[in-house]
């Protein structure tokens, strides 16, 4: 099941319909909070992802189950366009090579519905605002190379990482957005 912080239901509703609803709701909602639009309007799909695009906001996915689209919109984050500060970074094209040397992992800082419709394989999915209180299981001896999409959410968590002592710490830039590798979803649904 994805995780969102907010469902609306806009089903047997035409255009502009559902994206009026949408506005309206994410404007209710925290910066980087999910929102979960419930449609049976097949257009809505091409309709969401465009006005997501012109507003700021991330389209992750979606899902069709007995004739409803569950569409999957987060609300964009201040923080993410902020300069980054984390000095020790690894472009997308190196970090296939990194992740082969021994004592590597790889953590995914993105909400968890944006992992589930495309990460990288092997990458374990530790949400930002979860990092805090998951840290204490994280072994210091291993090398830690954080992505998300745009390389500042992942700065902030190497940041946090450093402060508690870990050592080997590295920022994946630009993150997800320009991820040319693989990638797994395990939502059963489109990738945008």
């Amino acid at each position: 099941m994805i995780q969102t912080d907010k469902v609306l239901d806009a089903k047997n509703l035409a255009c502009p319909m559902p994206i009026v609803k949408t506005r309206k709701a994410i404007k209710e909602m925290t910066e980087g909070q999910v929102l979960e639009v419930h449609s049976t309007d097949t257009g809505t799909t091409a309709d969401l992802k465009a006005w997501s695009e012109s507003a700021g906001h991330q389209y992750i996915g979606n899902v069709q189950e007995d004739g409803v689209w569950r569409h999957f919109v987060r609300k964009s984050d201040k923080e993410e366009w902020q300069e980054r500060t984390y000095p020790f970074t690894v472009a997308n094209e190196k970090l296939t090579d990194k992740l082969e040397e021994p004592g590597t992992v790889l953590i995914d800082v993105r909400e968890s519905a944006e992992y589930t419709f495309n990460h990288i394989p092997g990458a374990l999915s530790i949400p930002l605002g979860q990092l805090e209180e998951r840290i204490e299981h994280l072994d210091k001896k291993h090398k830690y190379f954080i992505v998300c999409r745009t390389g500042n959410r992942s700065d902030m968590a190497c940041q946090k990482l450093a402060a508690q002592g870990f050592e080997c710490v590295t920022n994946v830039v630009p993150g997800m957005s320009k991820w040319h590798g693989n990638t797994e979803n395990t939502a059963g649904g489109m990738k945008r």
